[in-house]
């Protein structure tokens, strides 16, 4: 009995560092594009909310996406081998929390603008990230 629930928690931990590097890799290749090409991803975003009450929060918005997507996506990362190491989720926790509310900010974002194809490519990545935190639920039930 005793090795049925260390594997399936292996298993559960497994399961959390995974949707944790897939993300991690996704965040963290986003933020570096934007911070090499700030002003192509800044005019790119400029002309995109052209039309819309974000257009004078472009580089605000575009300065806190960056920064969230950084720090999730390494919190995410890092979070994901400690977990393997330690059996401590407690950086995945703050990881997939971050990039929740990045993804509502990108969610957001690309329907304020009507560009309703890039939001729902955004949902792709937060049901993923819920999975994840759902899976950390999970693991205090074992």
């Amino acid at each position: 009995m005793n090795e049925l629930l260390l594997c399936e928690s292996l298993l559960i931990n497994i399961i959390q560092s995974l949707i944790g590097v897939f993300l991690s890799i996704a965040l963290i290749q986003s933020s570096i594009d934007k911070l090499i090409d700030r002003k192509g991803n800044l005019e790119w975003l400029s002309d995109h909310f052209s039309n819309t009450m974000l257009n004078n929060f472009v580089p605000l918005a575009l300065l806190i996406v960056t920064i969230s997507e950084l720090l999730s996506g390494l919190l995410l990362f890092l979070g994901a081998f400690i977990n393997i190491i330690f059996s401590n989720i407690d950086l995945l926790v703050i990881g997939f929390c971050i990039s929740a509310i990045n993804f509502i900010f990108l969610f957001f974002g690309q329907r304020i603008a009507k560009d309703y194809a890039g939001a729902a490519v955004i949902v792709n990545y937060f049901i993923l990230n819920i999975l994840g935190l759902i899976s950390i639920l999970f693991s205090f039930f074992n």
